[in-house]
């Protein structure tokens, strides 16, 4: 299985200057544990997510008032559409993150593919999920 098969193609995508209170409610209203950044002044897409924000908030950061890019990861890592889905899991434990950017043949963002992503699509592909 491949990392296409597993990846969410709809990506939230959200702006560095947004605040990490509205970086907060747009993940939460899309049902999504990261959002990719995206500035033409930024050296490539960047990614902000819920462990970002929490640990904003630890910091005692004003979530209302402090911008993505304080809390963000610049240089997010990425795969591609054709990684075995294994290669991207080992990627994320070996570097202690839950989420990949993907990129297609032509380095072009195609999705975001996330720890939960790869454990759904091996259940599904062996197993009846059941509520």
């Amino acid at each position: 299985m491949r990392v296409r098969d597993a990846m969410t193609p709809n990506v939230l995508v959200i702006s560095p200057n947004h605040s990490v209170a509205d970086a907060a409610r747009l993940m939460i209203a899309r049902h999504v544990g990261a959002a990719v950044v995206v500035d033409d002044e930024l050296p490539g897409p960047g990614i902000v997510t819920e462990r970002d924000i929490m640990r904003s908030i630890a910091d005692g950061r004003d979530a209302a008032n402090a911008p993505v890019r304080e809390v963000m990861t610049f240089e997010a890592r990425t795969a591609t559409t054709t990684w075995d889905l294994d290669t991207a899991a080992a990627e994320m434990v070996r570097n202690n993150f839950r989420h990949l950017l993907v990129v297609d043949e032509h380095g072009d963002l195609a999705g975001i593919v996330s720890m939960r992503d790869i454990v759904r699509a091996r259940l599904g592909s062996t197993a009846t999920l059941t509520a």
